[in-house]
């Protein structure tokens, strides 16, 4: 069996690459990425050793390989200056790359619960029937991906996961920064409610839903952990793992629209508040954004979840293992 790969200096992608070399699951696995430097540097970071013959890194712009049993497309970008930037790699270079692959390949994209847009408003949770509503240029370039991706190659599963938690996410690297100090800022005046999924939960389902006898890819699907978080679960949920007690402070949603005003105009910032800028600061504003988790469940059966607890405290780990938080 062969696995072709992509993301795989990313969090997801980084994830899922190690867990297929641990189980030994494929023959080989090739890994297309953009810088191959970045991912040996990762892999030596986590001292893996890999059997010979068992990774074969090619180019971004290389074509995959003709013998392909499951592709898993998990590169993208999250954060970028212009719509122009977000539609050509998520839409254009997801393209290319999936098209590149034999039809007979077991082909899995990941999305982004950003495709679908926030829970509408009066509504519990998100269904997949729900007219798509992106608030973004990210949100819209998912979309775009998915409907182009459907047309093109019918037989491509689409997920959509929602916030993804976890060991190698540098992402939530500044929630932890944050949870160590007294004070801890949590944006608009009233809780916020989120789907989520651990990225261990994650990895399983994408290898399990590959190994199925059921093939049948549908419209694109939501998978998360079935148990909703809020905003403060996760300020306080960091701040239990790093043993730390603080202050949380409410951020209204005006300031952080004058922030996002700041961060856009001066480039330091934009770098290092990717998630503030106008464009990406939209979907902080909803109260809610929560799927419907039903439809994952009926086609894989009800499972025990990684809790938020354990998904920070294995997240805090990795970070001290890796440097990017002080002793």
């Amino acid at each position: 069996m062969r696995l072709f790969l992509t993301g795989a200096t990313g969090f997801v992608g980084l994830n899922l690459l190690l867990e297929a070399l641990r189980s030994g699951r494929y023959g080989e696995i090739v890994a297309a990425v953009r810088d191959p430097g970045k991912l040996q540097k990762a892999l030596e970071a986590e001292g893996v050793s890999i059997e010979p013959g068992a990774l074969r890194v090619i180019g971004w712009d290389e074509t995959p390989p003709g013998e392909i049993d499951h592709a898993v497309h998990c590169a993208g970008v999250l954060f970028a200056r212009d719509r122009e930037s977000y539609f050509r790699v998520n839409v254009e270079d997801t393209l290319r790359l999936m098209g590149g692959l034999p039809p007979a390949a077991r082909i899995l994209v990941l999305s982004s619960q950003s495709a679908g847009g926030p829970t509408p408003v009066g509504r519990q949770v998100r269904g997949m029937g729900d007219p798509d509503a992106p608030m973004t240029w990210y949100g819209e370039s998912k979309l775009a991906m998915e409907r182009a991706l459907e047309a093109a190659q019918p037989g491509a599963w689409i997920w959509r996961p929602p916030m993804i938690l976890g060991p190698r996410d540098r992402a939530t690297l500044p929630l932890f920064q944050m949870a160590a100090g007294p004070l801890r800022l949590k944006p608009g005046l009233a809780p916020k409610t989120y789907s989520w999924i651990a990225v261990s939960d994650l990895v399983a389902s994408i290898l399990a839903a590959l190994d199925t006898p059921d093939w049948s890819p549908g419209s694109p699907m939501a998978v998360c952990n079935p148990t909703p978080i809020t905003d403060l679960d996760l300020i306080e949920g960091a701040a239990r793992a790093i043993g730390r007690k603080g202050r949380n402070l409410h951020l209204p949603h005006a300031l952080l629209k004058a922030v996002s005003l700041a961060v856009d105009a001066v480039p330091a910032l934009r770098a290092a508040a990717p998630s503030l800028t106008r464009d990406r600061v939209k979907e902080i504003f909803p109260d809610r954004w929560v799927v419907d988790h039903a439809p994952f469940t009926a086609r894989f059966g009800a499972r025990s979840y990684a809790s938020l607890d354990e998904t920070l405290a294995e997240t805090y780990a990795w970070y001290m293992r890796a440097g990017l938080l002080p002793a």
